[in-house]
């Protein structure tokens, strides 16, 4: 794999693993848009390669996050020590791990069913329109709740929302943040809640997949680079993605990704379906 590609491609997925424009739909469409064909049909490699994506955004994330991270984990500890959740850090935490367990159960399940039936191109289109309308509908919806009144119902239904992003072109943080807008959140704890609520399940993704890939033969001579390089630029993007994000919601409207979402879904659908590519 070229150094050029996995930098692109690690870009992309520290970007849109955070902003509502779907990471899996866009790094399934690069590649088959431009031809590219790094893995030349190596399924363990391709998966290894998304591995490391992922955990760079994780790190990312993390430290971004990493006052949060302390506060919470700490809190979460005491509570139980002295079984009890009247610290709101420490029910935030619990509340924030509960809202993965949907997503975990159905990756576990259905991942690959997944990745072979639902990951073409034109589906892909189909749920960035779908995504779009619904987070330009949830967007007029927003309320004024803070992150600090998430609640056992809002990790429900935000963690089922998360479950459905499973399905490529969905977006995981569109489809948690359209479920906080719908509850009555407003902008930047909905995109809080969705960046903190991605740390457990990108984590265990990347744990679960990484333990099925070290029964594998271990990465080609000279590729080591080209995954050094992609985990580096998914960590670094995603950082600014976040950081980008909610100073930009403080004073503005998910629009810009609705407009987003609705020309790159129609573009990639005649694309694909005109077969003019």
């Amino acid at each position: 794999m070229s150094i050029l590609h996995a930098i692109i491609l690690g870009i992309t997925q520290g970007l849109t693993e955070f902003l509502p424009i779907s990471s899996s739909g866009h790094l399934i469409l690069i590649p088959d848009l431009f031809r590219w064909n790094d893995f030349a049909g190596n399924e363990s490699l391709n998966k290894a390669f998304d591995v490391a994506l992922h955990l760079g955004t994780l790190v990312g994330a993390c430290w971004y996050f990493r006052h949060d991270l302390a506060r919470y984990i700490a809190a979460a500890a005491r509570s139980l020590k002295l079984r009890s959740l009247q610290d709101p850090n420490a029910r935030l935490a619990w509340l924030l791990l509960a809202s993965a367990v949907p997503a975990a159960i159905v990756g576990a399940l259905f991942s690959s069913v997944i990745e072979k039936k639902l990951g073409q191109p034109v589906v892909i289109g189909a749920m960035l329109i779908a995504g779009a309308l619904l987070l330009w509908w949830a967007d007029r919806q927003s309320g004024k709740r803070s992150i600090e009144e998430f609640e056992l119902r809002d990790a429900g239904i935000m963690g089922l929302a998360q479950a459905i992003a499973l399905q490529p072109g969905v977006s995981r943080s569109g489809i948690t943040i359209t479920a906080g807008l719908w509850l009555g959140l407003d902008r930047v704890a909905a995109t809080r809640v969705s960046f903190l609520m991605s740390l457990p399940i990108i984590a265990g993704a990347g744990v679960f997949t990484g333990l099925k890939l070290l029964t594998g033969d271990g990465l080609p001579p000279g590729s080591g680079g080209a995954f050094l390089a992609g985990f580096l630029a998914a960590g670094i993007s995603g950082w600014i993605a976040i950081a980008g994000l909610l100073k930009y919601l403080k004073t503005r409207t998910f629009m810009p990704f609705v407009i987003y979402r609705f020309i790159a879904g129609a573009g990639v659908i005649i694309i694909f379906a005109t077969g003019i590519r």
